[in-house]
């Protein structure tokens, strides 16, 4: 015959060790186990002598019970139990088998049909993904076909006043002053800040100056195409 009852954890001891079991799941359980006042899955076990039990599944369950009550003694005294007689230990041993049995098939089950949607969901996915990627590489490579473009046109468009006066020739030999003016007069925002690190990017040169307005842009920080677009042309008139 079974029996339900409140047994004191002192009382029961298991046979499986303890270092089966992660130190860190026993301690969530019993943190879980001092909020709720007790397991909601009862141990089943056996009895062993006046007042003495021994576990016969629940075994997890069992050292998260008493690590509850290291934590907690007086709320986690107690612990629900089925008591078995010792006549019954084997049927009730099969019985436990069964029932993991049944829920291991259960929880594959469950989990084939969301992996099965999983897969499919993730190759679209990717397809979304990769078609994005390429769209915005175009747009990237279109974008600076079209900067190239204004550059070239632009160049051919300055007069020719001498390599002195040339904007390119301006960026190479003008110090950080003078560029700071030149950069004010055409309306260009964080004139100084721009000019200091023309001039630095331009000391960090191999020949001190900048080979052409692309290596400008690359090399200047947080210099853009629009800013330089605009120097060229500003420069060009004066």
């Amino acid at each position: 015959m079974i029996n339900f009852s409140l047994v004191d954890v002192k009382s029961i001891t298991s046979n499986e060790p303890r270092s089966n079991f992660s130190e860190a799941d026993l301690g969530n359980l019993a943190d879980i186990i001092v909020e709720t006042g007790g397991i909601i899955r009862p141990l089943v076990v056996k009895v062993t002598g006046v007042e003495s039990y021994t576990v016969v599944d629940g075994h997890f369950e069992y050292y998260a019970a008493v690590m509850a009550r290291e934590k907690n003694p007086r709320q986690a005294e107690m612990v629900n139990a089925f008591i078995i007689s010792p006549k019954l230990e084997d049927l009730v041993v099969k019985q436990v088998a069964s029932l993991k049995g049944i829920d291991s098939s259960i929880e594959q089950l469950r989990s084939q049909p969301e992996t099965t949607k999983l897969e499919p969901r993730l190759a679209n996915l990717e397809l979304r993904l990769e078609k994005q990627f390429n769209e915005f590489k175009s747009e990237f490579i279109q974008e600076r076909q079209r900067v190239e473009n204004q550059f070239k046109q632009l160049e051919n468009l300055i007069p020719q006043k001498g390599e002195q006066n040339n904007p390119l020739s301006l960026l190479n030999s003008l110090d950080k002053d003078e560029l700071s003016i030149k950069l004010q007069r055409s309306r260009i925002p964080g004139a100084e800040k721009l000019a200091k690190a023309i001039e630095d990017a331009r000391h960090k040169k191999p020949k001190q100056k900048f080979e052409h307005y692309r290596d400008v842009v690359k090399s200047v920080k947080n210099l853009g195409d629009k800013t330089i677009l605009t120097i060229i042309d500003e420069w060009s008139r004066s």
